[in-house]
């Protein structure tokens, strides 16, 4: 490939997702830039293999990401309003600036999707052309924006989207895991689960996510002008697997596992916006909804996977829930742990 077909933009790097993407293009030898209200303070941050070349812009002003994309055949949009705040007024705006800057460089956009776009109606085993009847205010804006998307792709910006479960990570923020399961940076004691008993959950590990789109972005020149995949990630059955990978990471199998306590969204949520998003969510905790990763496997052969427990691991050492080291081997996504099922 030449310098610029393996040249990305990124942005959001310095958030979970999108540095996990852009960790996994800088091991894959691509050269990836990143869009940073301030620069030097991002670089200070990053950590892995590799380093972006750090650019001032924000994502709302359509000249910086016009010029930091100059070059780029790849933009990865990853960037969010931390904290959900003022989603209704900057995502769109945002994603209509990488948009412009695609058509301009004939650049193919990689979206991280979620599974917010899909109602009830869709449960519980939706395919990548599953109606798409959202009930929040969250999952209609992403579905406007895969339609967007996919409204450019008509005009010469070819998209690539990978929709995941719920993320966890060791580098990953504002999610259920550190904001509802545990209490970052303190001994896990006990875990609170928000699930109905019984009832499965998918989850996405963050280094899997961006592995994933990493191999699959050296494909796209196969796909559809407008590419959807799903991925498999880490379904829990019945919601039993991810509170016993929490207890064996922590070394204790007796800790207690008691139901997430919704009345408490419900009080805090006219003041604090991260708690109103939550709540909104609650459907998907209530019945099972299992994105299948056929047509991703048909592609990779088989789809990037971390075991449980070290993803679980890792993630708690990172939040500062495990006094000890991990004791688990380091474990890099591996490619054949997990396939079409």
């Amino acid at each position: 490939m030449t310098t610029r077909e393996k040249t990305a933009l990124v942005l959001g790097a310095n958030g979970g997702v999108g540095g996990e993407i852009a960790r996994a293009l800088l091991q894959r030898g691509w050269m990836v830039q990143a869009l940073a209200r301030d620069p030097a303070s991002a670089s200070r941050r990053w950590d892995g293999e590799g380093t972006p070349e750090w650019i001032k812009g924000d994502a709302m002003d359509g000249a910086a990401v016009m010029n930091a994309a100059e070059g780029a055949s790849l933009i990865v949009h990853a960037v969010n309003p931390p904290g959900y705040r003022d989603w209704d007024k900057l995502v769109l705006p945002m994603l209509d600036n990488t948009i412009a800057a695609a058509k301009a460089g004939g650049a193919t956009i990689v979206l991280p999707g979620t599974v917010y776009n899909f109602g009830s109606d869709a449960f519980d085993n939706p395919t990548e052309t599953a109606p798409q009847n959202p009930v929040t205010r969250k999952g209609k804006i992403r579905v406007e924006m895969e339609k967007r998307l996919r409204d450019a792709s008509a005009s010469g910006a070819r998209s690539l989207i990978v929709r995941c479960g719920d993320f966890f990570g060791p580098r990953a923020a504002n999610n259920w895991f550190s904001q509802g399961l545990v209490k970052p940076g303190k001994p896990v004691t006990s875990i609170s689960y928000p699930g109905n008993k019984g009832v499965g959950h998918q989850w996405a590990y963050l280094p899997d996510v961006g592995e994933t789109v990493a191999q699959l972005v050296e494909h796209r020149d196969q796909f559809e002008p407008f590419a959807v995949f799903h991925m498999e990630g880490h379904w829990d059955g019945d919601g039993t697997r991810m509170i016993e990978a929490i207890r064996y990471a922590a070394g204790n199998p007796g800790i207690s596992a008691r139901r997430f306590p919704w009345w408490a969204l419900v009080l805090a949520s006219p003041f604090v916006t991260l708690f109103r998003e939550m709540r909104e969510m609650r459907y998907l905790w209530s019945v099972p909804l299992r994105m299948r990763n056929t047509k991703l496997v048909k592609v990779l052969g088989a789809e990037p996977h971390t075991d449980w427990d070290v993803a679980v691991r890792t993630t708690l050492q990172a939040m500062g829930c495990l006094a000890s080291p991990p004791a688990l081997p380091h474990s890099s996504p591996s490619v054949t742990a997990a396939s079409a099922r």
